[in-house]
């Protein structure tokens, strides 16, 4: 059965920045994305008020593109105090762990603090902030093909059971077991 709305893939996320200069060339020189398209309009296309901006967008590969915005008459960038800084981020795959441990060996040689990699059963990660306070995770996958059929299976009753309780299920407690991380790649 197919459905309604019919998608190929994220055509874009747009974050805001606050100098698009300065982000376009850290996701440049950092990140190696190509930088691809830029749009300035005072006035915004979708609503007309007046909000003069800058918007660049980044190819980060595979079709993948990141775009931002800068918005030079709005009030600072700020964050939302209720979220804690970990939970919003922008991940973004690595081929392997060797591209992963290259990419933080380059980020330090850049001046920038990581923290990782962080074992998370299935990938692993790295941590990083970009000039604007976003932050960034490289990860490299290295689940087997039996661990994701098995996430995928209990994906449905984890969910259930964090609606009813609020509480972390343990159908997937074996990602985080000893055996399993000293173990993994």
């Amino acid at each position: 059965m197919s459905h309604a709305v019919q998608l190929s893939r994220i055509h874009h996320v747009a974050y805001r920045c606050k100098d698009a200069a300065e982000t376009v060339g850290f996701y440049e020189r950092v990140l190696g994305m190509t930088f691809t398209t830029a749009f300035a309009e005072d006035h915004v296309p979708s609503t007309g008020a007046y909000d003069p901006y800058m918007h660049v967008f980044l190819d980060c590969g595979g079709g993948n593109v990141l775009a931002f915005f800068e918005l030079p008459e709005q009030p600072a960038m700020g964050r939302d105090a209720n979220t804690p800084e970990w939970v919003q981020h922008i991940a973004f795959e690595v081929p392997s762990m060797d591209a992963l441990l290259a990419a933080k060996a380059h980020l330090e040689a850049e001046g920038i603090t990581v923290l990782g990699p962080t074992h998370h059963g299935i990938f692993k990660s790295i941590y990083f902030f970009d000039p604007n306070g976003h932050r960034l995770e490289l990860a490299a996958n290295i689940g087997t093909p039996e661990q994701l059929a098995e996430l995928a299976r209990v994906a449905r009753p984890m969910l259930d059971e964090w609606s009813q309780t609020k509480r972390a299920p343990r159908h997937a407690a074996w990602l985080h077991a000893p055996e399993f991380q000293e173990g993994a790649e």
